[in-house]
């Protein structure tokens, strides 16, 4: 039971004065139930219901008002009610619609005891006719383990603590270069990284891989609402692992024949389980940052070592120097993904891509994100400063003069000049470092 950074998120929800239940998002298998058993510690009472067993569950199908469904609660775990300082956590919630409307009368009614709910698919598995307590529940996103946790997890505390000085000490670079290579290996799913930890045997994994993917692929009946839907959830679990880090269109999507309304269809389903996301592109420079939605998504998993593994890529990333030689670039720029939406809990965090598409040539930044007032491009890409085109062509429209590339290289600040001939500093930053790019980008600009 290795810590995860959302239990910082955790403690500030604790702390709020005006604190309303709360629900955890995240994709099956990424720590939940693990992280809020840690969280517990923290409670003089801990009661943990879960919705897939049938006496948890009827408790919430017996037409209780909140107050005597709270002591039907105490009374079924054995616990006598306290006043301050019990948690009560409701796992897999998706299974009762009764138990999410009834979280309005916790906030409302309840506000001694403090509520976190779990749950997959919640959009989608939930009754239409039951009313989502908008306004009265908060949300929190969990995902795989970030790099940082991962060096946690596997008793390289030491590196981790390294993560957080800013800047990053020269002589730290190489190892954590190393570890970083061997996080892109294994990934950040947390029983692949706790059996790793225990055992340090790459070997032994591959059950654990095989047994997540099926886990995935068997809850397809879960995440259809027909079964002519089965099949075409199935492909595009399938498909998504090998198109991983690409754009993508809806049709035809993993050489099929089925139609884009079909794949779609799909897609969002699997985004409502969050196992998969859509990053799209923007063409804006300036505030405000509008992605546009007709252009070609690039196509994010949930998880770099599940990709790695499904797609026979770990033998490539044995002894590599540079990631950015692996699969085109696309597993380095797939990560550097993952870790910028594991850096934020928020479920409304979207990482976007910058592109400029015209007859004469094309553009595409890997990554773009707001701060303060500026949209930052983020390009992840080896080689010399010149080689960056695209990025030039963004700064050139820019109304700032900042921009960061992700590279295997060591951490510099340098002044670099466009093919326009405009002058801008740019930050080169390991690419380990990409977990850090909020306290990176403050550092950068503000200094």
């Amino acid at each position: 039971m290795f810590k995860r950074t959302i239990l910082i998120e955790l403690t500030h929800w604790f702390k709020k004065k005006n604190r309303k239940p709360l629900i955890l998002r995240g994709a099956r298998q990424v720590g939940k139930t693990t992280a809020i058993s840690i969280f517990a510690d923290n409670f003089k009472q801990y009661i943990y219901l879960n919705l897939e067993r049938s006496e948890d569950l009827r408790l919430f199908e017996q037409d209780y008002n909140i107050h005597e469904l709270v002591e039907a609660i105490f009374f079924l775990k054995g616990k006598q009610r306290q006043q301050t300082h019990s948690l009560l956590f409701i796992d897999e919630i998706q299974n009762s619609p009764k138990a999410v409307a009834m979280l309005r009368y916790f906030h409302e009614e309840v506000k001694d005891l403090y509520v976190i709910a779990a749950g997959s698919l919640l959009e989608s598995i939930l009754n239409r006719h039951i009313s989502f307590p908008v306004g009265r529940v908060e949300y929190l996103r969990m995902h795989p383990l970030s790099f940082e946790e991962f060096l946690q997890a596997i008793g390289e505390s030491q590196a981790a603590e390294m993560l957080e000085r800013i800047p990053l000490p020269a002589f730290a670079h190489d190892k954590l270069l190393k570890l970083f290579h061997r996080y892109t290996l294994i990934g950040g799913m947390p029983e692949i990284v706790q059996l790793y930890a225990e055992s340090q045997d790459l070997i032994q994994l591959k059950p654990v891989y095989d047994s997540l993917i099926t886990a995935y692929m068997d809850d397809v009946e879960k995440y259809s609402s027909r079964d002519s839907q089965i099949p075409i959830i199935r492909h595009v679990i399938q498909s998504a692992f090998h198109e991983a880090g690409n754009r993508i269109k809806m049709a035809g999507f993993g050489q099929s024949n089925y139609s884009s309304k079909d794949i779609t269809e799909a897609i969002q389903l699997l985004e409502k389980a969050l196992l998969l996301q859509r990053i799209y592109p923007t063409t804006a420079t300036q505030l405000p940052l509008t992605p546009n939605l007709k252009k070609s998504p690039k196509l994010q998993i949930l998880d770099t070592g599940l990709v790695n593994y499904f797609s026979g890529l770990q033998t490539e990333i044995f002894g590599t120097k540079d990631l950015n030689s692996i699969y085109g670039g696309r597993i380095i720029e797939h990560l550097v993904g993952q870790e910028l939406l594991a850096s934020q809990h928020s479920t409304l965090f979207n990482p976007h891509f910058w592109v400029r598409e015209n007859k004469q040539s094309n553009a595409e930044v890997d990554f773009v994100l707001q701060h303060g007032n500026k949209i930052i491009p983020i390009e992840v890409k080896s080689g010399a400063t010149g080689r960056l085109r695209s990025l030039h062509q963004f700064i050139s429209q820019a109304d700032h003069h900042y921009a960061v590339r992700l590279y295997a290289g060591k951490l510099k600040v340098e002044t670099a000049t466009t093919i326009t001939g405009k002058e801008y500093r740019l930050l080169n930053l390991p690419y380990f470092l990409a977990g850090k790019m909020t306290m990176y980008l403050d550092w950068f600009v503000e200094s």
